[in-house]
């Protein structure tokens, strides 16, 4: 296995992301807390961009808890049936909703426990939500992140958990809150599953991958800021 990153290395590492992307948020819409809960649980298995363009007449909709019970299952599915495992996630939705009413009052809870009891909800989600809505210093590990920490040898590890618990010890307090976007994006837009943009990318000559694409010209912050 690729060696893992210090400390010192990683704070180079992000410093690199943080000229190239000075400021990271989700590509998923939302309005409230709420609404990114949901799209959150739409996204699995599927593009943003495809759960965008379910969730823009979503949510003019229904952008409670309480509407989206009102709009039950059925209705929900009239929109959402463009997105991967519609059935299963309008299922999980509805009763999410229906939970947030009964414990919460209606409102996303600021707490990982609570939210990971939601049903559709794992540590993923509850990790992306505790990040974008409440700023909390989590790391969501989806399958971009979970690629560049292992490819780079930032924070190699066998399961996402891993992985998660890996940057956590590694990443540099001050770059901690937008570490999950820094990543997400890199390896969204650069560090890509089949043929990894090497030339484009502000860390290549940090990175531990072996198989790099040639480089054919100056590194670029280009691609990386998309």
């Amino acid at each position: 296995m690729t060696r893992t990153f210090t400390r010192a290395e990683a704070g180079k590492f992000f410093a690199r992301l943080a000229k190239a992307m000075p400021a990271p948020k989700t590509e998923l819409a939302y309005v409230n807390p709420y609404t990114l809960l949901v799209a959150v649980v739409l996204s699995a298995q599927a593009t943003d961009k495809g759960v965008n363009k379910a969730t823009e007449k979503l949510f003019k909709r229904a952008d409670t808890p309480a509407a989206m019970v009102k709009l039950g299952e059925a209705g929900l599915i009239e929109y959402i049936k463009t997105i991967g495992l519609f059935r299963t996630k309008a299922k999980n939705v509805i009763a999410l909703s229906e939970m947030l009413i009964a414990r919460h009052g209606g409102k996303v809870p600021k707490d990982r426990e609570a939210l990971e009891q939601l049903p559709g909800v794992g540590r993923k989600t509850a990790n992306v939500v505790l990040n974008v809505a409440f700023g909390e210093k989590t790391i969501a590990v989806d399958t971009h992140i979970f690629r560049v920490a292992n490819r780079t040898g930032l924070a190699p590890g066998k399961t996402p958990r891993e992985v998660e618990d890996g940057l956590l010890g590694i990443v540099p307090d001050e770059y901690l809150l937008h570490a999950h976007h820094w990543l997400i994006l890199h390896g969204r837009y650069v560090c890509v599953a089949r043929a990894p943009r090497c030339p484009e990318c502000v860390v290549a000559d940090l990175c531990r991958y072996k198989d790099k694409t040639k480089l054919t010209k100056p590194v670029s912050a280009k691609r990386a800021s998309a």
